[in-house]
């Protein structure tokens, strides 16, 4: 099949167009860097003429509401209509857990908004909602920092690492399509707090974690479901300490 994959020089779109390629697909990347822009529209119909299926993985350069929710609603509407005049057969996108129960929070909106575009669009979809990457740990940290205090709130925190996630976005390219929603997750539920804690220390950090429940994440404080998937979630098998060691 030819699978273009939106967002394909990223972290999870450079992982996706590989691993399609090894399973002899025609895994096509497209992205700013491609020449494919999906917010101007430049290269898209092209891009996606003769695709069995359109992969979005791309993300918005700036995560302040108003530009992430313009960049889903822009990017999303443009990719739509050039695979609806391309007869695409599959759209897949990969979103995030928990976007349903907090739409009040900035980035989890713009998500929520791509989400609805692609339901009404009438391609036929799958959506792939994905918690947080082992790969982001420390951006995480490094926004939550104050001094050397890190400050994380005591909530249910299951991240999962890139490479199970670009698989299971694959899994769903090549399967039948969802017409609904799918949850991954990693394969073990921390306190975030206590996560960040046990991190900092693999990390050889100094910085220490302070429990603070009024902590923010994404501009808003959470709940303790928030981030975590739903029973019956698919979950990944690396553990970060696993991944962690790898990765060094």
């Amino acid at each position: 099949m030819k699978i273009v994959v939106i967002g394909g020089t990223g972290l999870i779109g450079s992982k996706l167009v590989a691993g399609l390629g090894e399973r002899g697909h025609e895994a096509v990347a497209a992205s700013p860097n491609t020449g494919v822009n999906t917010l101007t529209g430049e290269g898209l119909a092209d891009a996606v003429a003769g695709a069995d299926v359109v992969i979005d993985v791309s993300n918005s350069p700036s995560f302040e509401d108003a530009a992430v929710l313009d960049f889903f609603r822009t990017s999303t509407g443009n990719l739509l209509a050039a695979e609806a005049k391309a007869g695409v057969g599959h759209h897949v996108a990969l979103s995030v857990v928990g976007t349903g129960r907090r739409p009040d929070i900035g980035y989890f909106a713009a998500k929520n908004a791509q989400e609805k575009l692609i339901k009404q669009s009438g391609i036929p979809y799958s959506i792939v909602h994905a918690t947080q990457f082992f790969e982001f740990a420390h951006a995480i940290a490094d926004g939550a920092t104050d001094g050397d205090a890190v400050r994380m709130p005591p909530v249910a925190f299951q991240p999962i690492a890139g490479d199970e996630v670009a698989k299971a976005v694959g899994r769903a390219a090549l399967g039948e399509p969802l017409n609904g929603d799918a949850e991954i997750g990693g394969p073990e539920r921390f306190q975030m707090d206590d996560f960040f804690r046990s991190a900092l220390t693999a990390w050889g950090d100094k910085r220490h974690v302070v429990t603070d429940p009024h902590a923010h994440y994404f501009g808003a404080e959470l709940n303790e479901p928030d981030l975590v998937p739903v029973e019956g979630a698919t979950l990944g098998q690396v553990k970060y300490a696993d991944w962690l060691a790898a990765d060094k």
